[in-house]
């Protein structure tokens, strides 16, 4: 065990030896999302639902499962399997409103450190180092479901409130994990979406020296702006952060449903593949700095849904995973990728279709999955009929020049449409329809469903997480 920094364009223990992070991000735990955990919408949208539906108690009793590791989403069984994958870090998304209530502003929950604390001290005990991800800000830092606040203007950036209460976190959370040297660092905000490009690189220069006041040791890692992609307006202010690294999130549309077309990793898709990866750590090659790979990863196709091309669709899929980590290699990149479990569609464990959870829920998450309501890696065919008109009726109305509003590129106009029309508007409607699915469950048949969750009841992409351990081998031997 040693504290690691930043140092150059590497990350180091303490006697000076580099050491390249490999591992995933705990998605679904502390910060849920409709994707992973199988509700529509947005995490505060079911967690106000649900205690309507079943009461204020048992829902309660139904999320703190959600949140006790030793008995559910990261327990010590999950850890010894992460550790046997040759793994040796993991990202820990989580929410703010575990620490604050919007009602009750700056006033510390000390249940969030005790959800943290057990995970970190987890990993530590198999050797696994940890980054703190604050995955969700108040107001939200950026335009999509994952900072849970229900639309597509990040208010983040437009209430000084907003921004003053999260560096208020930081100082509360630098001064309990101060000297913690299982903790690679912090990741101060994820994904952030600023249209201005310039009040991200206020924030992180307050939070930089509000972290640095308490704790001067650990590494800070800070995503790029436009969902952890665009570092154009950095400037120089690296020059004032020390011990810092830049977080790019790489994913590739080739491992996605909507991908433009199939991969089959000949030399011209496979010159796309690294520019893209290129094009996001441009800013700091030329300046010698450090890169993480915050994000990165497929998504996968799922038998109850894609049937019979199930196994050729996944094949493809790990035919561009292969590639990217042969090009992170060369550059002897940390990374983490997303994500280490779900209900079926990215995860490297996931929630078995026989659970009690995902019986009980698989009419209604077919119907999720038709309606495209989820915004990750959606197949929109069975809708696009509904949602086109509307796409059309924008083009004609209104000035090409006037229709690439931010984050544009990465929302073309048909994800704007999607995002407003489709992921909140009908979302919203499913919302209690989810929550109707626990009414008249008692606090056994609820933890019964929470344990779906549960390693134990949990199958493993063996695919992927072989991939991921053959390429940790490789790693290591260089």
């Amino acid at each position: 065990m040693s504290l690691l920094k930043v140092s150059g364009t590497k990350i180091v223990n303490e006697e000076g030896e580099e050491v390249i992070l490999r591992g995933a991000g705990l998605g679904g735990w502390m910060n849920m999302e409709n994707f992973i955990s199988g509700y529509p919408g947005c995490e505060y949208q079911i967690r106000a639902a649900l205690a309507e539906a079943i009461g204020a108690e048992k829902s309660e009793f139904f999320f703190d499962k959600v949140h006790r590791p030793e008995l559910l989403t990261y327990c010590y069984a999950d850890a010894k399997f992460y550790s046997s994958l040759e793994l040796n870090c993991i990202r820990l998304p989580f929410n703010y409103r575990h620490f604050e209530d919007d009602m009750n502003p700056r006033v510390l929950k000390e249940s969030g450190f005790k959800h943290l604390d057990r995970v970190i001290d987890l990993c530590a005990q198999h050797n696994i180092y940890t980054i703190l991800d604050l995955h969700t800000a108040p107001g939200g830092q950026n335009t999509d479901w994952h900072s849970d606040h229900g639309g597509h203007i990040a208010n983040f950036w437009n209430h000084k409130d907003f921004q003053d209460r999260t560096v208020w976190l930081w100082e509360q959370l630098a001064a309990h994990y101060k000297g913690n040297k299982w903790i690679a660092g912090y990741n101060p905000l994820n994904e952030p979406t600023d249209p201005y490009h310039t009040r991200v690189i206020s924030f992180y220069d307050r939070v930089y020296k509000a972290i640095r006041a308490v704790d001067p040791d650990h590494a800070i890692f800070f995503d790029g702006n436009t969902f952890a992609s665009d570092f154009s307006h950095f400037g120089d202010m690296h020059k004032k952060w020390d011990n810092t690294a830049y977080s790019i999130h790489d994913y590739s549309t080739f491992g996605f449903p909507a991908a433009p077309e199939e991969y089959v990793g000949d030399e011209s898709q496979q010159r796309r593949l690294r520019r893209s990866y290129e094009k996001k750590r441009e800013w700091m090659d030329e300046r010698g700095l450090c890169v993480w790979n915050g994000e990165w990863g497929p998504v996968y196709a799922r038998k109850q849904y894609e049937g019979e091309a199930t196994e050729k669709i996944n094949e493809v899929r790990y035919r561009v995973l292969k590639d990217q980590l042969a090009i992170y290699n060369k550059d002897r990149l940390s990374w983490s990728i997303w994500l280490y479990k779900d209900i079926g569609f990215q995860g490297m464990v996931y929630v078995s279709t026989k659970s009690p959870y995902m019986t009980k829920l698989a009419d209604f998450l077919a119907k999720k999955h038709r309606l495209a309501v989820d915004a990750w890696g959606a197949d929109v065919s069975s809708v696009q009929h509904v949602y086109q008109p509307l796409i059309d009726h924008v083009v004609e109305e209104i000035p090409e020049k006037f229709r690439a509003l931010y984050p544009s590129p990465v929302w073309k106009l048909s994800d704007r449409v999607g995002r407003l029309a489709r992921n909140m508007l009908v979302a919203e409607f499913l919302v209690k329809e989810w929550a109707e699915h626990f009414v008249g469950m008692d606090e056994a048949q609820l933890d019964e469903m929470a344990k779906s969750f549960q390693y134990d009841s949990c199958e493993k992409r063996e695919g992927l997480n072989q991939i991921l351990t053959d390429n940790a081998k490789l790693v290591k031997e260089t």
